[in-house]
């Protein structure tokens, strides 16, 4: 349902209408595979003739370190099994673009896309024709999420359209075709069995994905990765095993959304260590301080984490919103959840296998003193065009509003990969600091003879050049810049930026690697009745391991929006579905929160300056929705004392717990692929480098 079968182009809307009523289809009805137990039962309705078997688009098993020794060790064994429900992107404007081949037999195609390049590579392959000949436009889109991340059919279409009508052809879908193209949160059932010694000290982990995919493949491989590789970077995990399978079903594509691919696990993890504190009398907030990863670590499935400030982020989080003092004394209906998450700051590996750049950035200046950034990235609401403003004005010692910045346009732009795996402010970043300060050396270098003191004492601040030693030796930005075209011709500069090789080496580990990771930490504060089940959040606070905060205002702003995603998704968002039709495709009736809803949010912000990171920054536009979702549940165990071990947690499912009525989740029957035993790290592998000098929080 759902699924693009034929296009037409005419002069308006209702003309296309009635013209696609003259199409004719005819169709074989199969069987509707709408759940993760109907694939799995009926491996002879084969959706596709891939994968390994049956409805099993892909399938893994990895084990790092002897897991069984590990629970043989173990003083005290919990097995736990969560399920989370899809949901969507809900962008305020629907997918939408244009295409137009010109009187040059070359294409332009406008498409309100996270990922320019990637559209442009398939449409050059898709249609045939040279990738130069191909111009692809980014235009500001309303939101993405993830949702506007893969190249769509609509793209394709209003290409092909415009090749055969000789006309500029326009797609805009309509909520309730956004509802179907989806691309949303994966419908995940979770298994996870932790060993662990009396004194809280884990000896082995256990984890386990089933994956709904939907009808296609999207960002799925990546996102069933993701569902094991991330439970080990926050706390200290020495043997670790993951088992994960994704199933095709007949319904919308699930692809990358807000986390791709960790908030579900995160959910279930978080939870999961309330449960084993609880069973062994142990402070959950000492629990997480204690366990937590130092600088530096490596993990069992040989990730590397750089900088950490996910102490501080719990300690600050736990002061501020007095937890310890509030936890099981709030009285009847109220309560105070927390937890914590990482998350990566870029993904280490492009979608496609190549040894390139995952990001370039071009300056022009020219000879009034005027600058001009060009750069392949998506602003899709989160300040990534000012991003690039901030780190040029800051090196060439003028004011972000002195700069052009032009970017997502395939023809004019060197190539960015995209907005997604909060990758932009990192990746982006340091490509546009290593082009400013190459355009840099020869303004300088003009600047220096003229003023008759060393380059190195050279300083540029308020669209001046000046003597450090002595400031009053000065000239203008403007005049410096006519100094040195005059010099050394045009001035201009590229920087590009490629992530740092991983240090894990089995297949798979393409996904999780990063080049550092952000960290959070979020207290819920809730009230919750008895009789109707309605929960209402009453406060949040959340900490958030920024690495350097570039402009705090759209840091919070970052940390504020993943605070509205991950209530309305742990809350009451869910993809529902009816006999192979979607029940609520359409915003009056999917249930999102309003302004009513969104309560009061403390935004807190750590900083640990990343090496990595352009002036020490990390992501900041994923990370934080991953812990809110589970402090929600665990707040609601303390208020109400029940568990809810699924997602959205509905008034009728509180009031069932409260009951005795609620069934929880399991596991669906299947059958793994065998184990994949993973060796540690040979000797002289390379380590990670040394940490920055930090406080025991991580902070600077």
């Amino acid at each position: 349902m759902g699924d693009p079968v034929a296009a037409v182009a005419a002069l308006d809307e209702e003309t296309a209408e009635e013209a696609l009523k003259l199409v004719e289809v005819d169709y074989e009805a199969m069987p509707a595979l709408m759940s993760i137990d109907e694939a799995l039962q009926r491996p002879d309705a084969r959706i596709h003739d891939y994968g390994p078997r049956g409805n099993v688009h892909k399938e893994v098993s990895f084990d790092f370190g002897d897991v069984e020794a590990g629970f043989a060790e173990a003083d005290h064994v919990r097995e736990d099994t969560f399920f989370f429900e899809g949901n969507t992107h809900l962008p305020m404007e629907q997918h939408a673009a244009v295409g137009s081949r010109g009187p040059d037999g070359k294409l332009t195609v406008w498409s309100s896309t996270q990922t320019p390049h990637y559209v442009h590579r398939a449409l050059a392959k898709v249609l045939e024709m040279p990738a130069a000949h191909i111009r692809v436009i980014a235009c500001p889109n309303g939101g993405g999420f993830g949702g506007k991340s893969d190249p769509f059919s609509h793209e394709i279409v209003v290409a092909k359209l415009s090749m055969k009508a000789g006309r500029p052809v326009k797609v805009t879908l309509s909520r309730e075709e956004v509802f179907y193209c989806h691309r949303g949160r994966h419908p995940v059932a979770m298994w996870v069995k932790t060993g662990l010694k009396k004194d809280g000290t884990i000896t082995a982990m256990h984890f386990r994905s089933v994956l709904d995919g939907g009808a296609y493949g999207s960002y799925g491989v990546a996102s069933l990765y993701y569902t094991g590789a991330l439970q080990t970077v926050t706390y200290r995990i020495p043997r670790y095993k993951f088992e994960g399978v994704r199933v095709f079903t007949n319904k919308p594509p699930c692809g990358p959304k807000r986390g791709h691919g960790t908030p579900q696990p995160r959910y279930a993890l978080e939870c999961h260590v309330d449960k084993f504190c609880h069973d062994l009398g142990l402070d959950p907030v000492r629990w997480r301080i204690e366990n937590a990863l130092s600088p530096g670590a490596i993990t069992a499935n040989q990730m590397q984490v750089r900088t950490i400030g996910l102490r501080e982020c719990l300690e600050r989080v736990v002061e501020r919103s007095g937890f310890s003092s509030k936890r099981g004394r709030l009285g009847a209906g109220r309560g105070v959840g927390l937890a914590a998450s990482a998350y990566i700051s870029g993904a280490g590996l492009p979608i496609y296998w190549n040894a390139m750049p995952h990001s370039g950035v071009q300056i022009k200046v020219d000879r009034g003193g005027g600058v001009a950034v060009f750069c392949g990235s998506t602003d899709i609401g989160q300040g990534s065009d000012s991003v690039l403003a901030y780190v040029v004005a800051e090196e060439l010692g003028i004011l972000p509003e002195d700069i052009r910045v032009m970017t997502a346009d395939t023809d004019l732009t060197p190539v960015d990969l995209g907005s997604y795996s909060s990758r932009v402010t990192l990746m982006t970043g340091n490509a546009a600091l290593q082009a400013a300060r190459r355009v840099r050396e020869p303004i300088f270098a003009a600047a220096a003879r003229k003023l008759g003191v060393p380059v190195d004492r050279l300083r540029a601040a308020s669209r001046r050049i000046f003597d450090a030693d002595e400031p009053s030796r000065s000239l203008s930005f403007a005049e410096a810049v006519v100094l040195a075209e005059s010099e050394f011709g045009t001035l201009g500069s590229v920087g590009s930026y490629t992530p740092p090789r991983s240090i894990a080496r089995w297949k798979g580990a393409g996904v999780g690697p990063t080049p550092t990771y952000s960290y959070s930490a979020c207290v819920v504060e809730l009230s919750a009745d008895r009789e109707t089940g309605i929960v209402r959040v009453d406060k949040v606070w959340i900490a958030h391991d920024v690495g350097r905060s570039i402009n705090p205002l759209l840091v919070i702003g970052q940390v504020e929006g993943s605070v509205y995603m991950g209530l309305g998704e742990v809350l009451m968002e869910e993809q529902a579905f009816r006999k192979g039709r979607h029940k609520i495709p359409s915003m009056l009736d999917y249930k999102s929160p309003t302004t009513l809803e969104m309560p009061p949010v403390e935004s807190i912000l750590v900083e640990t300056l990343d090496p990595e990171g352009p002036y020490g920054a990390k992501e900041c536009g994923q990370g934080p929705l991953l812990p809110v979702i589970p402090a929600v549940a665990n707040a609601l165990f303390d208020a109400l004392g029940v568990r809810i071990d699924e997602v959205p947690i509905t008034p009728e499912k509180v009031v069932a717990a409260l009951e005795g009525r609620l069934r929880g989740p399991r596991m669906p029957a299947l059958t793994y692929p065998q184990t994949v035993v993973v060796p540690p790290l040979a000797p002289g592998a390379p380590a990670a480098p040394p940490a920055p000098a930090a406080s025991p929080g991580g902070s600077r």
